[in-house]
């Protein structure tokens, strides 16, 4: 086990990483304000809905988002020419995780995977070579690196395909379905959008997704297939780049493949001027045994929490409890319609309300669909009206369709919300069956 972990290799991979990383985290905070994603969705709603039992983390007033991101920018250039490394990592990885956890309109498993990167990149040896750090500190360079600090990236990947390739295994997507009906909002795509709608591609986007998730690692770390499956990596993810425009994830993706390329390929491409390191040094450190456990117990977590919807009673696709945090990704589409009733308790009289008085038209296509949402939304309906001295009960009636299927009844409409407690661990009685 030590020589595998603590085994020392070249740098090359991780320093190159850096330099994207950090590119790409700038690319990722500063395009967030000129595509008009911190308007829409920080700016302009009068709250945000946050991760249960985050509530209290809220966008910053008026235009300070704007600052927010900027300066978030700013620390992605400063991790991208190693200035103040560690501190810049850190810094960008708390203020990326602040704006994931107060906003789930927009969730996706990108910004979940940008989270737990930026986490464990402040412990990398990220700036050993070619930053600035080396350059005012040259005791801090270095040629080497202990082998885990490629493993880490290897792991965390394999675990996020095979989830990614396991959940695709279900009827919806099996029949191409779901392909289809994510096509059918790129119909007016300049050149492809008449391509997007013809069966045979939703077929290669439901089989050629299942199999490039599940493939894809191993065929990259066997050496014989390596140059195909970079190759088909390249495909796949620009796809998914111009049909989905989901921001810097496929780039992001591709630049894990420096992971698994020779460290010598990667110096000779990106830094030729670097002395290559060529040993078999181990060198096992002090603190071996705490990272050894460290990341034992980080990857248990990590394989355990896409498990969790197992232990809830119904489908995941309806229920959404189990959903977030498990790389479950593009699998279903959801449309619903829903009404809120108020009752004031005083006066038992019905109190009209309208969700455009509340809500942007992004948060009401979650507080439509997704029970967490829609009980957050009684929440906050009854601390609104609280404000008002009006004490008032809550009650849902939401039809919701999954995959274009019939609408069904989503909530139980004489379970007032406002009075029910959230649980993390436990199924939600007022979630009606999926049937």
């Amino acid at each position: 086990m030590n020589n595998f972990l603590f085994k020392h290799i070249d740098n090359s991979g991780l320093i190159v990483f850096r330099i994207v990383f950090g590119f790409l985290c700038a690319l990722e905070a500063i395009g967030a304000v000129f595509t008009g994603w911190i308007r829409r969705t920080l700016v302009e709603p009068e709250f945000t809905f946050s991760f249960i039992g985050f509530e209290w983390l809220q966008p910053l007033p008026g235009d300070w988002m704007y600052v927010y991101y900027i300066v978030m920018g700013i620390f992605g250039l400063l991790i991208m020419v190693g200035y103040k490394y560690r501190f810049s990592m850190f810094m960008f990885a708390t203020m990326w995780t602040a704006t994931y956890l107060m906003q789930k309109s927009s969730y996706n498993n990108h910004y979940y995977l940008l989270f737990i990167l930026s986490y464990l990149m402040v412990f990398l040896p990220a700036n050993r070579y070619a930053s600035l750090d080396v350059k005012l500190n040259p005791s801090l360079k270095r040629l080497s690196m202990p082998s885990w600090c490629k493993w880490v990236f290897i792991i965390q990947l394999f675990i996020l395909y095979t989830y990614a390739s396991i959940a695709k295994l279900y009827p919806d997507w099996l029949d191409a379905s779901v392909p289809a009906l994510l096509m059918k909002s790129k119909a007016d795509y300049p050149l492809i959008g008449d391509l997007l709608q013809q069966s045979w591609v939703h077929y290669g986007i439901a089989y050629g997704g299942i199999l490039f998730d599940g493939l894809i690692i191993p065929l990259l770390l066997f050496k014989p297939t390596r140059k195909y499956a970079f190759f088909a990596s390249i495909f796949f993810h620009l796809f998914n780049s111009i049909v989905f425009q989901i921001g810097i994830f496929p780039y992001l993706s591709l630049a894990f493949s420096l992971f698994f390329f020779e460290p010598k390929t990667i110096r000779d491409i990106f830094l030729k001027k670097k002395p290559y390191y060529n040993s078999d040094e181990v060198i096992v450190p002090k603190y071996g045994n705490v990272l050894v456990w460290f990341f034992s117990i980080y990857f248990l977590i990590h394989i355990a929490l896409p498990l969790r919807h197992h232990f809830f009673k119904d489908d995941v696709l309806w229920t959404e409890e189990g959903h977030r945090l498990s790389w479950r990704m593009m699998l279903r589409a959801k449309s619903g319609s829903t009404k809120y009733r108020v009752i004031d308790e005083a006066t038992n009289q019905l109190i009209p309300i309208k969700l455009d008085d509340y809500l942007t038209k992004k948060q009401q296509r979650g507080a439509s669909a997704k029970p967490d949402i829609i009980w957050q939304f009684a929440q906050r309906l009854k601390e609104d009206f609280a404000k008002k001295g009006k004490s008032v009960k809550v009650y849902v009636r939401s039809y919701v369709s999954v995959n274009g299927k019939p609408a069904k009844q989503l909530i139980d409409p004489k379970v007032d919300l406002a009075s029910e407690e959230w649980h993390h661990f436990k199924h939600h009685d007022w979630i009606l069956p999926s049937k």
